[in-house]
């Protein structure tokens, strides 16, 4: 246990910055799915848009730093290239 108070300061503050960083990666972790199960029912439009909200999302995340650039670049050129393959409803 800490026994300065800067030690104890930064205990709270590393438990608050946790906190935050845990809500950013669930926040794109849903906008994410939602995009794979647009993927899944094979709605071409409601994949595209799902990957059009999903992607400034990934890079806030990038800019919280609570994702590395190359995994959300890489993470989103995989999920367009997904969204592009599929072929449009009649």
């Amino acid at each position: 246990m800490a026994h300065h108070k800067s030690a104890k300061k930064r205990i709270r503050q590393t438990e608050r910055r946790t906190e935050v960083n845990g809500a950013r990666v669930s926040r794109i972790r849903t906008f994410v799915k939602k995009v794979e199960l647009a993927i899944a029912a094979g709605d071409s439009v409601a994949a595209k848009a799902a990957l059009k909200d999903a992607e400034p999302q990934m890079m806030k995340g990038v800019q919280a730093g609570v994702l590395h650039k190359n995994t959300a670049s890489r993470k989103v050129s995989r999920l367009s290239a997904r969204v592009k393959d599929m072929k449009p409803l009649a």
